[in-house]
């Protein structure tokens, strides 16, 4: 179940980023808007385009969101990656996405106050996360 949404999603997000798909979008919009004054502007005329975009809407972000999700994850993994792949760099760092916003942000702050204080290094590699946090 898993393979087949990713195979569906990865394909309808990548046709729906396509400019022929806005143009067909667009086709769909003009049409609709040229066929009011024949169906006299009605509620069931109404109804139409906003049954299908929100039918259309609500599909799209569960779809887009798979996405970002994935790509969020394969991009975490590389970087994840490349910090355990560069000798002096401070493995703690690894699976910090997993902690609170406010957690990452006080690291984050934390890592630019370092900057700013000196060379932009820490003292030593074994200068942990949790010891970022407990200084601010």
């Amino acid at each position: 179940m898993d393979r087949i949404f990713t195979l569906i999603a990865t394909r309808i997000a990548s046709a729906a980023g396509q400019p022929m798909t806005f143009v067909a979008a667009l086709g769909v919009i003009i049409i609709w808007g040229v066929t009011g004054p024949v169906f006299g502007y009605s509620d069931t005329w109404q109804l139409i385009i906003n049954t299908g975009t929100t039918i259309v809407t609500f599909l799209m972000v569960f779809l887009i969101q798979n996405s970002q999700n994935r790509d969020a994850a394969a991009m975490q993994a590389k970087l994840d990656e490349l910090i355990r792949a560069i000798g002096p760099a401070r493995e703690h760092f690894i699976g910090i996405e997993h902690r609170s916003a406010n957690e990452v942000e006080a690291i984050r702050a934390a890592l630019e106050k370092e900057v700013e204080d000196g060379d932009g290094k820490a003292a030593t590699t074994s200068d942990s996360v949790e010891h970022v946090l407990r200084r601010f």
